[in-house]
Formats: structure tokens, C-alpha cells, sequence
């Protein structure tokens, strides 16, 4: 029941004031929870928005329309924000958007997993930026699209109407498993990443893939589930030591640096005892004097484009709708040792 000084049948326009008094916060939460941003206390959002309902508030649409003929503010929505794979993802991508966007844009980074469907304000946002990893985010996007703003989806492919720039990351992870195999590894641990995220069963199929096309059963390897993380691949890299592998394929390259220091307390070397493949080409040379062989996917550079191809179309009125991919590289170095060639006894 509503209390204080509002008094239903008054005919004077309810205010974003007039809700703040009645809510007991200040104006400013008033206008970030009915924006759909910032208020982090769901039950001061909800009353707020409760309140505005009741109390009949209509936003005023001059003023939308003032400020929605340039906000300045590119949403980049990550899958989640709290459950990120890797800190490695976040500073790729931000670099790279930022590196597009300028000091023209905001950027305000979000999680799709703390979004409250139907809340997305299309006043606030110029564009939104998508880095997609799982088949759920759909929803979000349907959202985006239903409300005429312009966005762009990177990182999977999806079928969606918006540009789309990714990579082929299961002919990529392909691409990794026949190097060990043309290498003479068989006896290959696989360190997966967390089976819930596209990517993950992308790269699945792309070393199963490879096995198959080389006549071998990929039903036969040893395989453990990582969460993308240094620890989990420590962990997963300690059990298959158990299956005495010469090889350990990694979903990234992370987990494939955990997998190292198991190796080595396992009084083992890389890649004389045991060959090391990731994916991704994180720069870690800070972080260990390891010259890790892996796959090459610059997400710095998918960002870029992600970004190029929305404001393209925020600032030249440009729409291009393909779905655009970009090269993976299997960068070698020296991780992988080569079985097939015989080590020269000496005369």
C-alpha cells in the first residue's frame, strides 16, 4: 500500500523524485534500477519498480528520445561475469574493444547470468557486444533484438540476426590432435574444459575427429574435465600422469601451464617424458620460461572486429550481418617431441 504525500487520482506526472521519496532511496537508484542497471539489492529494484507501477510513472519520452539519439554507452555482455573461464578473456576482450571504441564510448561490462529478463532499457544502451559461450545466452539476444538494439555476437556462432565474428574451433582443436598423432603420440590424456560451454564441445569434436580420421578410437583416450583454470589442470594433468600418457592435449592454455607443474613434481620434463599442447596463445612469458605449443585464438582481435562491425553500423548506419571467421594458427614451439624419429645412439 502506497503511504506519504501520493495520493492515487492526482493528475500531476509521477516523477523519478516522487518514487525515490516514496521509496526512501535517492534519485539516483530510482533511475539505475528503472535503466535495468547498478542496483545490485534485487529487493530495492523490485520494490522500485513495484512502486513505479503503482504509482503509474511513465517515462518521459522526449527525454528518452534526447538521449537515445546518442547514450555513448556500448553494453559488452559477457555469458557470465562470476564463472569467467579464464581472467585472460577479459583483458583480451576489453583491450580489443576498447581499442576500438575509444574515449567516444562507455563501455559497461555485464553478465548475462545476472540479467533479469525483460528489464533491458534500449534508451541506455547505443549497442551491445555479446561474447556468447553457451546456447542459453539466446534468450538475452532474442531480448536485445526484440528491443531494436543493435548488437553484435562473438566468440560461437549463432544463428541469430546480427553480426557474428568467431573462429572454427573444433577444426582448430583438430588441427592440434593431428600434430600429436603425426608426431607419433597415441597413448594422448585430454584435459577437456567445462562440458557446459560451447566451446568445450567444439573442441571435443574436433579431437575426436581427428582420431577418427587417423583410424583410431577416441573412445580409448583417457579423458578429464577442467574448469579452464590453472588448479583444474594441475589436478586433471595429476590424475592421467596415472595412465603414464607421452602426451596431455589441453582446452587451453592455462590448465595446460597447471599441467606442467604436475608433470614436473612428478620429477618428469616437458616434453621429454610427457609432449604439451593448449589453446588460445595466452602470453605467459611472465609466468614461466615454458615456450608452450598451441593453438592461436586472439580474442583481442575477435573483439576488435565484434566492435568494428557494431559501430559501423552505430556511426555510419553500415549493417552487415555476416558471420565472419577468424584464422586459427597452430603455433609450434617446443612442447611436442617427436616419437617417430629415433634417438642416434652414441658410436
Amino acid at each position: 500500500m502506497l503511504t506519504g504525500d501520493y495520493k492515487e487520482g492526482d493528475i500531476m506526472a509521477v516523477t523519478i523524485k516522487d518514487i525515490a521519496k516514496m521509496a526512501g532511496v535517492s534519485y539516483s537508484t530510482v533511475s539505475r534500477a528503472l535503466n535495468g542497471i547498478g542496483v545490485e539489492n534485487t529487493e530495492t529494484r523490485k520494490n522500485i519498480l513495484r512502486l513505479a507501477h503503482e504509482m503509474g510513472y511513465v517515462p518521459n519520452q522526449a527525454a528518452i528520445n534526447l538521449k537515445k539519439s546518442r547514450s555513448y554507452v556500448i553494453g559488452l555482455y559477457f555469458s557470465t561475469i562470476s564463472k569467467m573461464t579464464s581472467p585472460f578473456v577479459l583483458h583480451d576482450v576489453l583491450t580489443g574493444v576498447y581499442s576500438v571504441t575509444g574515449s567516444k564510448y562507455n563501455v559497461v561490462v555485464k553478465g548475462i547470468d545476472m540479467h533479469e529478463p525483460g528489464t533491458l532499457n534500449p534508451s541506455y544502451f547505443d549497442g551491445i557486444i555479446v561474447l556468447s559461450q553457451r546456447s542459453e545466452d539466446m534468450e538475452f539476444m532474442n531480448e536485445v533484438l526484440d528491443k531494436k538494439i543493435p548488437m553484435s555476437v562473438i566468440c560461437r556462432a549463432v544463428d541469430v540476426d546480427a553480426p557474428n565474428v568467431t573462429t572454427d574451433e573444433a577444426l582448430a582443436m583438430e588441427r592440434a590432435m593431428d600434430y600429436l598423432l603425426e608426431n607419433g603420440h597415441r597413448n594422448i590424456g585430454i584435459i577437456e574444459g567445462n562440458p557446459g560451454l560451447d566451446s568445450s564441445r567444439l573442441r571435443r569434436r574436433g579431437w575426436r575427429t581427428s582420431m577418427a580420421s587417423h583410424g583410431l578410437d577416441p573412445d580409448a583416450l583417457p579423458v578429464i574435465s577442467g574448469n579452464y583454470r590453472y588448479a583444474s589442470g594441475y589436478t586433471a594433468a595429476k590424475q592421467l600422469l596415472t595412465f603414464r600418457p607421452t602426451a596431455l592435449l589441453c582446452f587451453n592454455d592455462e590448465m595446460a601451464f597447471g599441467a606442467r607443474t604436475a608433470i614436473v613434481e612428478a620429477g618428469l620434463k616437458v616434453p621429454d617424458d610427457v609432449s604439451l599442447v593448449g589453446f588460445d596463445n595466452w602470453d605467459m612469458s611472465g609466468y614461466s620460461d615454458m615456450h608452450l605449443t598451441t593453438v592461436e585464438r586472439n580474442m583481442s582481435e575477435i573483439a576488435k572486429e565484434g566492435a568494428r562491425v557494431l559501430l559501423r553500423r552505430l556511426d555510419e548506419g553500415i549493417i552487415d550481418n555476416r558471420r565472419i571467421y577468424l584464422n586459427n594458427k597452430l603455433i609450434i614451439r617446443d612442447t611436442v617431441k617427436n616419437l617417430n624419429v629415433e634417438e642416434r645412439k652414441p658410436s
